[in-house]
């Protein structure tokens, strides 16, 4: 059983991976470039939606002091999403591909590096190893059911949050098995 943290920690590995190999690609990768975005779009979607649902509830409730963290975390994700949302409609041969996913990737980068050096370590003292097994055990779960698509303007916080992420869950699934990849 793989706690919430070390879940959050191999999301943010991963994310990384992608974002490793999209700065190897080249100038004129524009395939390559449009599928390893539409793979860092539902990755970051879906971890989102997940630390909105979960783990920033649980944050705030166990870590005293913690919702400023929490609420900058969210304001990250916001911006986070509306560039992902951006991006899903972008040509990758457009000017601004690029420098948009360099700006995303940026922008990732100094919230994970808040999260792992700042927050991760205060909620792993305040919540203990059994709680954050079974936030963990939650948030995988929730992660077969999160969107796979960024929805800006969705709710972030409980409980409006929890209804608005299965709803878009539900959509961004079914429009995968109706049309394919959108």
């Amino acid at each position: 059983m793989t706690d919430a943290i070390v879940l959050l920690k191999n999301d943010h590995k991963e994310v990384e991976r992608l974002f490793k190999q999209f700065e190897k690609l080249g100038d004129g990768a524009h395939i390559s470039k449009r599928k390893l975005v539409d793979q860092i779009i539902e990755a970051l979607s879906v971890h989102a939606a997940i630390e909105e649902m979960h783990f920033y509830p649980a944050v705030r409730a166990a870590v005293p002091d913690a919702d400023a963290e929490v609420l900058e975390g969210l304001e990250e994700h916001h911006v986070v999403k509306w560039t992902l949302s951006e991006l899903q409609d972008l040509d990758p041969q457009h000017e601004r591909f690029d420098a948009k996913v360099t700006v995303l990737m940026e922008s990732v980068r100094h919230h994970v590096e808040e999260e792992e050096a700042d927050m991760f370590p205060k909620v792993r003292e305040a919540m203990g190893r059994k709680p954050l097994q079974e936030l963990g055990e939650a948030m995988e779960l929730a992660k077969a059911i999160a969107p796979l698509d960024p929805y800006p303007k969705a709710p972030d916080e409980p409980p409006a949050n929890l209804v608005a992420g299965v709803a878009a869950g539900a959509v961004s699934r079914g429009k995968r098995k109706l049309f394919g990849r959108s």
